[in-house]
């Protein structure tokens, strides 16, 4: 497999509770590196900008007022197939679907208090990177 990177973003509901530290111990433990990452605010234009690709979609309107509701951290993962594995650390998008000892399963309030959000694709990861990030900011 190839060293890749994605995008990471643990989400206001896990900010909140103060639990960046516990879920980026998860993702250094499977080896993956944070690269790059910074705690930020979104306003719903972003968030909306950033989810566009669901504006279609009928939670579209909860999901860009819950990212734009508290600070959420965004990070760049590095490490071998590392859109896979954010993948599996994260679990099932929800929570009681999510394998134990996932963040999902450990860490989500609901399905869209889901607490991280991670790249789907190689082609997502490259977007989603450069819509939080500029080349210089990737220190891997």
């Amino acid at each position: 497999m190839a060293t890749e990177r994605t995008l990471s973003i643990i989400k206001p509901d896990a900010t909140a509770r103060n639990l960046t530290g516990k879920i980026n111990a998860k993702f250094e433990d499977a080896g993956l590196r944070i690269v790059a990452q910074k705690r930020i605010q979104l306003t719903p234009a972003q968030a909306g900008e950033f989810y566009a690709v669901h504006k279609d979609r009928p939670f579209f309107g909860e999901l860009t007022e819950f990212m734009a509701s508290g600070p959420v951290v965004v990070q760049v993962l590095e490490g071998e197939g590392a859109i896979a594995k954010n993948r599996e650390v994260m679990g099932a998008t929800n929570p009681a679907d999510a394998a134990p000892g996932t963040i999902r399963a450990e860490f989500a309030e609901s399905v869209g208090e889901n607490s991280v959000h991670g790249s789907d694709a190689p082609e997502t990861a490259a977007q989603e990177i450069a819509f939080f990030f500029a080349g210089i900011e990737l220190v891997g």
